[in-house]
């Protein structure tokens, strides 16, 4: 698998370090997924974020495409929701 955030390595192994580095930092994290899509072997994940349960978070999307049952690739992006906003209509 590799993947392409752009913080650390493209392998695996670096993913899997990261989340669990991120999971020690943040025990409590909440992944609110709210939607998901399927496009033949692509799949993305439209979730909220919150590191602490006390923060607005951030909205983030993972695009996963897969060969067969395991993920080959990962994409993910992300956009803070802000504390104020005159759209009206909330980020999700």
């Amino acid at each position: 698998m590799r993947h392409h955030n752009m913080a650390f390595p493209g392998d695996a192994a670096s993913l899997e370090k990261a989340m669990e580095e991120n999971h020690a930092l943040y025990p409590h994290k909440v992944f609110d997924v709210k939607r998901t899509l399927e496009d033949g072997d692509l799949v993305a994940v439209h979730s909220l974020v919150r590191l602490r349960k006390d923060e607005p978070g951030f909205a983030a999307v993972h695009l996963f495409r897969f060969e067969g049952d395991l993920i080959a690739e990962m994409w993910d992006v992300g956009q803070a929701v802000p504390a104020d906003s005159p759209d009206g209509n909330g980020m999700f």
